[in-house]
């Protein structure tokens, strides 16, 4: 049984991924992830981390969805999921939970440009 690392640095990751330490700066510059750094400031990448950055590389290379697109479509991806738990219906009758679901509404509103 071989174990796998739960942190990687820069250049396993680029290599996991078939992408230049280049590319995840550049990704980390405009907010598109946010690696954990080390005692002595090295970008570590946790497996959720390789995941997001598996889904901008099909966004990018295969449907051709340019940096700007990303963004916004991965801002659009977390207010839905931080509105899927506020659809239980046991959440929505709570008038905490209709304020929470109508904050995230108003979130996805201003993430697609409504």
């Amino acid at each position: 049984m071989r174990i796998e690392p739960e942190l990687y640095f820069i250049s396993m990751a680029a290599e996991l991924l078939g992408m230049h330490p280049q590319t995840l700066r550049k990704y980390e510059r405009l907010g598109l992830i946010q690696p954990a750094r080390s005692v002595g400031s090295m970008r570590l990448y946790a497996r959720e981390e390789l995941e997001r950055l598996r889904l901008i590389k099909r966004l990018v290379d295969e449907l051709g969805v340019n940096l700007a697109g990303v963004q916004r479509l991965l801002a659009v991806a977390e207010v839905v999921q931080r509105m899927r738990p506020l659809l239980d219906e046991n959440t929505l009758n709570t008038g905490a939970g209709r304020r929470q679901l109508l904050t995230e509404m108003r979130r996805l509103s201003d993430a697609i440009g409504l």
